[in-house]
């Protein structure tokens, strides 16, 4: 291949121009980024930058030396507007295109809205590093009432985020316990009582309806959430974090199966073996049918699948042995000064075990067992040597993608 086209600029881009280069590519590498900025780390965005501690030299991925030393042709504010795979190019939304060999998508995804948000002021969502520039200078405008919909990790760490810088702040989440879906009800738990312990207004159970707002000018101001119930939260600044939606309209008419996500096979490789994707937008494992594969939004797994999927790019297929996607599921997230860790795949019907520590004391490791003993996954929070430990003599690796 003499040109391999990259497109996304984030940390699943980055680390897939790392990676092939480490395989022994040595042609042309154009990396695609449609933010202005040179690409940086997005999990700093709702804590360490989020309150300003962090500045944007803390969080970049590329500096020019590593830009030199990975030769790499980076264009920073350009849109890929379309794949053309019969041309061998990649179209942008200027009207000039990229000739290439073969494609990494690591196109990512956009924040979620709530319906009727366009438009208001003080309504915010934090993808981005203009996201979370514009919430940093909300949050430092005298003294604002906070509200966060969505209970996730990201809405958690912004409510952390915020209650450290004194702030009011209510989280408004529609499960009767957050984060149980993934974490199952004891260690959801213990999640959701830090934000009481920290003074956070969690209201779970809660339906969002829509938002309250004022004539600001010429356009409208927000000053609360309005819930099903009828009733309405104050707030002066609402941040939304309800999820991503992946970016693939630009692939619209390119042959790829599209289904939440670009379906690549256990390989990160498309139907066309000369495009992987990777990040947040690969749906891996799901070309067996509408519905199929799995779409990690783990800043860990864009690594992992990166140097899978250089590999089978560079060799023109999912190759044998060993060229499959086997994720660790490591996540972690920092709330109130606590450091909360996951590894490995746990299923709901798992038992927990307490390994060390009490969740009571908020610094405890967990583990998940299934019904023939073997553990599936490792939870820890505010102990992260534990947990290390932990996850390296329990938790075995998946053999199969």
């Amino acid at each position: 291949m003499h040109t391999i086209t990259i497109v996304g600029g984030s940390v699943a881009g980055v680390r897939s121009a790392e990676a092939l280069r480490a395989a022994g590519y040595d042609g042309r590498l154009v990396l695609l980024g449609d933010d202005a900025h040179r690409p940086y780390d997005r999990p700093p965005l709702s804590k360490a930058f989020l309150d300003g501690s962090a500045d944007l030299d803390a969080i970049g991925l590329l500096d020019d030396e590593d830009e030199a030393e990975l030769d790499l042709d980076l264009r920073l504010g350009v849109s890929a507007a379309r794949l053309d795979p019969a041309g061998g190019r990649v179209v942008l939304a200027d009207g000039t295109d990229v000739a290439t060999d073969g494609v990494v998508v690591a196109t990512g995804g956009s924040a979620r809205r709530l319906p009727g948000s366009a438009g208001v002021e003080g309504v915010h969502t934090l993808r981005t590093l203009d996201d979370a520039l514009a919430l940093r200078r909300a949050l430092r405008d005298g003294a604002p009432r906070v509200a966060i919909v969505g209970g996730g990790f990201i809405g958690a760490e912004v409510a952390s985020t915020c209650r450290a810088m004194g702030l009011e702040v209510t989280v408004l989440d529609g499960l009767p316990l957050p984060l149980a879906p993934v974490l199952g009800p004891r260690i959801a738990r213990s999640c959701v009582d830090l934000h009481a312990e920290h003074g956070t207004d969690l209201r779970p159970s809660t339906a969002v309806a829509g938002l309250a707002t004022v004539p600001a000018g010429d356009a409208r101001r927000v000053v609360g959430v309005e819930l099903g119930d009828g009733t309405t939260v104050k707030a002066d600044v609402v941040v939304v974090g309800i999820g991503i939606t992946p970016n693939t309209g630009w692939l619209d008419g390119s042959g790829l199966r599209v289904d939440n996500g670009v379906c690549t096979d256990a390989g990160m490789v498309t139907d066309l073996p000369n495009v992987v994707a990777v990040g947040d937008v690969a749906r891996w494992g799901g070309t067996g049918g509408p519905g199929r594969g799995h779409r990690h939004e783990h800043w860990t797994s864009a690594g992992e699948q990166a140097a899978v999927a250089a590999a089978n790019l560079l060799a023109g297929r999912t190759g044998r042995p060993g060229a499959v996607f086997r994720p660790s599921g490591y996540v972690w997230s920092e709330q109130y000064g606590r450091m909360l860790q996951l590894a490995g795949h746990p299923s709901p019907d798992d038992r927990v075990e307490v390994v060390d520590g009490e969740p009571a004391d908020g610094r405890f490791v967990a583990r998940w067992v299934d019904a023939e003993g073997v553990t599936t996954g490792v939870f820890g929070m505010g102990d992260p040597r534990r947990f290390g430990r932990v996850r390296r003599t329990e938790l075995r690796r998946p053999t199969a993608a």
